[in-house]
């Protein structure tokens, strides 16, 4: 199965969870990073756009490091006309301003391959929004919170708290780790088109 389709998927699913959330009638943030859990997240965007609904896209990075099947959506989302903002340091997380006071946050910045702790621009940014959700902003983590190891359930530095995650295929190892909840909040496990078979080998650690 291409990569490209199971992107497709996962986004898609990321946009049904994301509208069960969705809090007023606020635009919803939807913050990506350049690999590809924001290439979800692109993907989830151009789905909630097509449901009626407002997403303002924020990538966190520089947007040329986004390769691959992310880039694709990238591209998409752009020829789309959606609102694209692109912030790459701490000194721009200021003018963000209230501009996070929406309807959802999705995170869709790190991912599954997070092998060292989040410090610096990134850290600061998890931390900007860690207090939204505290002030009643629901956050929804795309696979998992980023920050947070994926077999451990353990925080790697700094550490989103969603109020929900969709996570892809099944739940992560870490999610054993009654303390992960802290930072998942409930898991919806999103169906990908995984076939049956390998899911259940992913889930027992075979696959």
């Amino acid at each position: 199965m291409p990569g490209v389709m199971l992107m497709e998927n996962a986004g898609r699913g990321v946009a049904r969870v994301a509208q069960k959330m969705v809090v007023g009638s606020l635009p919803m943030v939807i913050v990506c990073g350049t690999g590809n859990n924001g290439g979800d997240g692109f993907v989830a965007a151009r789905h909630l756009s097509n449901a009626g609904m407002d997403p303002r896209v924020l990538i966190a990075g520089d947007p040329d490091r986004t390769i691959g099947d992310a880039r694709t959506n990238l591209e998409i989302v752009r020829r789309m006309g959606l609102p694209i903002e692109i912030i790459q340091d701490s000194t721009e997380l200021d003018a963000l301003g209230d501009r996070l006071e929406t309807s959802l946050i999705i995170d869709a910045i790190l991912g599954t391959g997070l092998d060292r702790p989040v410090h610096g621009f990134m850290a600061e940014l998890i931390e900007r929004l860690n207090s939204s959700q505290a002030t009643g902003t629901p956050v929804l983590s795309v696979d998992l919170p980023s920050g947070l190891d994926a077999d451990l359930g353990e925080p790697l530095g700094a550490c989103i708290r969603a109020s929900a995650t969709a996570t892809f295929v099944g739940h992560k190892r870490g999610f054993q780790n009654l303390e992960s909840r802290e930072h998942t909040g409930q898991v919806e496990v999103v169906d990908i088109g995984v076939p049956a078979a390998l899911a259940r080998e992913l889930a027992d650690g075979r696959g």
